[in-house]
């Protein structure tokens, strides 16, 4: 089982249950990506989380259906602290959750972690998370889980997690030292390399994203440009519009597989990049309280990764936006090629939306190179 629950003295029967995670827009367009999260998880909320709590008789909310009125922001803070139980999706590691579980967390109050498969926010990697699919049979696992999770911790008491122990001394609260078990769990946990690595294997992946992309858009630049010479001679020969009618239609149907291949890509390489950002901060954060002369060469050679990728990033960014306003204008001439052009639209923003990320650690990696030169 994937859970991770706070320890209490004694086993107790939690009464609320406060749901932490992204909650998107209900009011934005449809088929939006604001809409599409909300619809996504609104359906973790009513067929998974949901139902687990009210097996065990326990009242569960999530911030858009608190009915009192008053300071939203007050609201949510007193219910993630004050809740007998949290359950918090932290799926791609959205800031608000992460900045909620981390007030959360130091309560030592029970908690569970669930998460999207794939989406699982670095820098908490190494606390179990009950980890779930969009397929039905994938989430009706999920919930047993959590089913599960409740009734151990109902009947047994919940395990503390680190930012409490810390806070409370390292030790368990009844005194004893650490079983053989806990220790093998210290053991295991992930080391500051071993997150570099993991880090830089991410960040290597979406290098390889980002040729992918570009190497993508070059097919598509070149069926475009043999599709247009033909549109050309066409047009010369005064052909009828039937004629270059059919010239579009294959010209769609040759952009269609790389224009799906654009938006997978694309996908990929947005999701990566969110689920590596709070990761990436974190160990920004960490070099920036290591002294410039204790930093090690492998650090530097990160802080350098991540400015060449995001210099490597700006200079594609204007040439996909182009690519982006062309492909717009290409869709007006049929309407075989409104698919296709659909793709690639999606994919140059989802692309364009996520390189801020690289700037912030990139800004935030210069700053920590000059200043060790100086």
């Amino acid at each position: 089982m994937n859970a991770s629950l706070a320890l209490q003295q004694e086993p107790d029967q939690p009464r609320t249950c406060f749901v932490v995670g992204p909650i998107g827009d209900q009011y934005a367009a449809h088929g939006s990506p604001e809409r599409e999260a909300y619809e996504h998880h609104l359906g973790i909320f009513e067929q998974v989380i949901a139902p687990a709590c009210e097996r065990y008789g326990i009242t569960v909310v999530r911030a858009d259906r608190i009915a009192h009125a008053g300071d939203i922001n007050e609201q949510i803070c007193r219910r993630v602290i004050e809740s007998d139980l949290v359950i918090a999706d932290v799926s791609g590691g959205n800031p608000n959750v992460m900045y909620e579980l981390g007030l959360r967390h130091v309560t030592g109050k029970p908690t569970i972690h669930i998460g999207e498969a794939g989406q699982l926010p670095f820098d908490i990697a190494s606390i179990r998370t009950i980890r779930y699919q969009r397929s039905r049979s994938h989430l009706a696992g999920a919930r047993k889980e959590i089913e599960s999770a409740l009734e151990v911790g109902i009947q047994d008491g919940f395990e503390l997690l680190t930012p409490a122990r810390v806070l409370r001394g390292i030790q368990p609260v009844d005194g004893s030292a650490p079983s053989s078990e806990s220790e093998g769990a210290e053991e295991d946990a992930p080391g500051l390399l071993d997150d570099f690595a993991v880090i830089e294997d991410g960040l290597d992946m979406m290098t390889a994203d980002m040729d992918a992309f570009t190497k993508t858009i070059e097919t598509i630049a070149a069926l475009t440009e043999k599709s247009g010479a033909e549109m050309l001679d066409l047009a010369q020969a005064s052909a009828p519009a039937s004629a270059r009618l059919g010239a579009m239609a294959r010209y769609a149907e040759l952009i269609s597989a790389p224009a799906r291949e654009l938006n997978t890509v694309a996908g990929a390489f947005a999701e990566r990049m969110t689920a590596l950002d709070s990761g990436v901060r974190t160990a920004l954060g960490l070099v920036e309280t290591t002294p410039p002369d204790e930093r090690d060469e492998g650090t530097m050679e990160f802080l350098e990764q991540l400015m060449a990728l995001a210099d490597s990033a700006r200079e594609n960014l204007t040439e996909f936006a182009s690519f982006g306003e062309s492909a717009n204008d290409m869709a007006r001439l049929s309407r075989h090629l409104r698919k296709p052009v659909k793709d690639i639209s999606t994919a140059v923003k989802l692309v364009t939306s996520v390189m801020t990320y690289m700037e912030e650690w990139a800004a935030k990696a210069r700053t920590l190179v000059h200043g060790a030169t100086e």
